[in-house]
């Protein structure tokens, strides 16, 4: 056996007993470069909120590595990278919604209007009204449409009288492209409605308590092409009022919807920059790697 091995070109028994490793195949690390700190514009002029020197942690688990960003006003900021890059953990630090998960700390400098939302005397409860957020899955409350739009301002005492409700639930609705929709059954439930509706109803929700800010987690990740067409629309119109930060595994709607784009990989920040650019001259071989479809 051995001798008809040895005839083989290129073979020896030596080398088949060989105790060298042999080549790993590739994995998406073998396509990482160093990353020291993020190329781009990161940082803009009077920014509605602000992140210095992030870092998140799930129990001795860093998911976020010091994350320096601005959000601009009445902006939409993408934030897009790889499954398990930290972008919707990062978009989480921004109403403080980590601090629903017990393990999970965020340490660093985080502000909205310059002020500091977690400092000791902010409440959280509040931040979350002036901060909303959108989820991946449409979750409207098991309650009538009305009563969804109507559960925030009833909570944070926004209106004084039934007809001033009546006309925030409407204005709400009109804002989410929503009301004509559904304007005579209002008092159905809006877990009745389409996918597409119970997002817009969700966004009718978070727009009720007059937030600052609306911060969109996959918001269209469940709906068909038409319900997501008209979630995009909705958000350029949006953004006339609200500053907005998304969080997309779809290079395609980034592009569409946002003026600037956040590039994470591994927990870190990369690149930022007017999605523009990010597109189609990035600054980074990464965000480039990324985009051209090399590693996802």
């Amino acid at each position: 056996m051995n001798e008809i091995l040895e005839t083989l070109p290129g073979t020896t028994t030596q080398s088949l007993q060989s105790d060298e490793p042999k080549p790993e195949a590739k994995t998406r690390d073998e396509f990482d470069v160093e990353i020291d700190g993020t190329v781009g514009q990161p940082f803009v002029d009077n920014p509605k909120m602000s992140s210095r020197n992030c870092d998140v942690f799930y129990a001795e688990k860093q998911a976020i590595f010091d994350v320096n960003v601005d959000i601009g006003r009445n902006e939409i900021i993408a934030m897009i990278g790889p499954s398990g890059c930290g972008k919707s953990t990062y978009l989480r630090v921004l109403n403080r919604m980590n601090d629903t998960i017990p393990i999970c700390r965020t340490t660093g400098t985080h502000t909205l209007d310059g002020e500091d939302i977690y400092a000791k005397d902010q409440d959280p409860v509040l931040l979350r009204a002036r901060v909303g957020m959108v989820f991946q899955k449409p979750n409207p409350f098991p309650k009538s449409i009305y009563d969804n739009v109507a559960y925030g301002p009833r909570l944070h005492g926004l209106t004084s009288n039934r007809s001033e409700l009546d006309d925030l639930v409407e204005a709400s609705l009109t804002k989410a492209g929503l009301f004509k929709e559904v304007k005579d059954d209002l008092q159905k439930p809006g877990t009745g409605l389409s996918g597409g509706q119970q997002q817009r109803l969700c966004i009718a929700r978070a727009i009720a308590v007059d937030p600052e800010v609306i911060l969109m987690d996959e918001p269209t990740s469940a709906l068909d092409p038409i319900a997501t067409a008209i979630i995009e629309e909705l958000m350029d119109d949006l953004k006339e009022s609200y500053t907005i930060a998304i969080v997309t595994h779809s290079m395609q709607q980034a592009a569409r919807v946002s003026q600037r784009t956040a590039y994470f990989h591994l927990g870190r920040l990369v690149e930022v920059n007017d999605t523009d650019k990010v597109f189609t001259n990035p600054e980074h071989q990464l965000t480039e790697n990324y985009i051209t479809g090399r590693f996802g």
